[in-house]
């Protein structure tokens, strides 16, 4: 058994292994963030799964989750990559992911990251502008080298979700706007060699819970790749991004299947069966698989508020403050149960604030965080001073590896050394 369960006891497990358990095993402090990943390697076969036969990759958002088991993790599974930076870019060739299954996307690329993306010799080179085409393609003159790339297309699609993580609308910093494809070819038909459009991608952004606008954008980019088809060859690629939803507690309408599988039938629709299909998901594949132990340092009780206040914050853990995002929190060795506590944590912002969540008559000792997997540790800062939380990475019940905390005196070194 795998992922986050309550045992007969009601104590929360990892599996069949008591969080409780794996934190005195660890023998470190809390805030501590726990990931199953037997669960994660479980998410990258179920996805591909979803493809059947044809020809895939799926390319996982390493922002979502960065840590190297992770990573290494999902590489076993015949994972690719999708990185943001040079660093990232380092961390998953270091975990034997192939050239060619990574892309790198971000509107901002430094020349000595393109340069770096160049040599290494990705699948593809995500370009977000025709400015960056141009950039790119003076930097592989320069390099002498020819640079496989792919345009990131804006469909201009809106979508249900926080403006924060919608990136497909056409105020959005992110692709290449509708009016701006034939400029975007006509740069790289005049950079000779130095340029191959190899794919053609998009991203509408994040939470999707129906496949509809998903599918939305995908013609977009179809239609492009027929267009651009029918007068140059070179394609090898398409993507329709990631962006997949998880349950956070509200339900989820769709599985990562779901849309592997209408994608492939909406390229089969299109006639471009031949071409890969390159997904690029980050949350869906660990976000439910992680969570974020905590312990209680006080409970405060006034008039009709009741205030819970664990020694894990935002810092810690910033979805909430940044996005309004709602994380389950509950008792650490007992089921949830009314009445509800207001969780906050120790940072001094009024936004360092989790919401109400029922934790029963009394105050536990110590809570868990679920669905931490994603976008929490990989956000957290050492704001007040707190240190980073610890990670424990967990395999048939066990722990294989642990990510320890600097501690708070690495912070007081740097900050006197400043």
């Amino acid at each position: 058994m795998f992922g986050f369960r309550r045992n007969a006891q009601g104590h929360a497990c990892l599996g069949q292994t008591p969080l409780s358990e794996l934190l005195a095993s660890s023998g470190l402090e809390t805030p501590v963030y726990f990931y199953d990943l037997d669960a994660i390697a479980h998410e990258a076969s179920a996805l591909s799964a979803g493809y059947g036969r044809a020809p895939h990759v799926i390319a996982y958002a390493v922002k979502a989750n960065s840590a190297g088991s992770v990573v290494r993790t999902l590489a076993a599974e015949g994972t690719g990559a999708d990185v943001v930076s040079a660093a990232e870019l380092e961390v998953v060739q270091g975990c034997g992911i192939p050239a060619n299954k990574i892309v790198m996307s971000g509107v901002a690329k430094k020349d000595a990251e393109i340069d770096y993306a160049i040599l290494s010799g990705l699948l593809a080179i995500q370009a977000e502008s025709v400015e960056e085409v141009s950039r790119i393609a003076a930097r592989a003159r320069a390099l002498g080298r020819q640079a496989r790339i792919g345009f990131r297309l804006n469909p201009g699609v809106e979508i249900d979700s926080h403006a924060h993580i919608s990136t497909g609308h056409d105020k959005a910093k992110f692709g290449i706007a509708p009016s701006d494809i034939g400029r975007a070819f006509d740069v790289v038909d005049a950079a000779g060699d130095a340029l191959l459009v190899v794919g053609l991608s998009t991203h509408i952004g994040s939470m999707l819970n129906e496949v509809t606008p998903y599918l939305k954008s995908a013609q977009h980019v179809c239609a492009v790749a027929r267009m651009r088809r029918a007068s140059k060859p070179g394609l090898e690629y398409v993507s329709f991004g990631g962006g997949f939803g998880i349950d956070y507690g509200g339900g989820q309408t769709a599985t990562p299947a779901d849309f592997a599988r209408q994608a492939v039938e909406l390229l089969g629709r299109e006639g471009l069966s031949d071409l890969t299909l390159v997904a690029e998901p980050g949350r869906s594949m660990v976000g439910a698989h992680g969570v974020l132990v905590a312990k209680v340092v006080q409970s405060k009780v006034s008039g009709d508020n009741a205030w819970v206040m664990i020694d894990a914050g935002m810092n810690d853990l910033l979805r909430p403050a940044l996005y309004g995002a709602k994380h389950r929190i509950e008792p650490l060795e007992r089921e949830p149960s009314e009445p509800e506590w207001r969780v906050v944590g120790p940072v001094c912002e009024s936004s360092d604030d989790f919401g109400a969540h029922p934790l029963g008559p009394q105050a536990p000792e110590a809570v868990v965080v679920r669905d931490a997997g994603a976008y929490s540790f990989t956000m957290a800062s050492e704001y007040n001073g707190r240190a980073l939380a610890s990670e424990v990475f967990v395999k048939g019940g066990q722990i294989v590896s642990i990510s320890a905390s600097p501690g708070a005196a690495a912070w007081v070194k740097r900050r006197l050394q400043a």
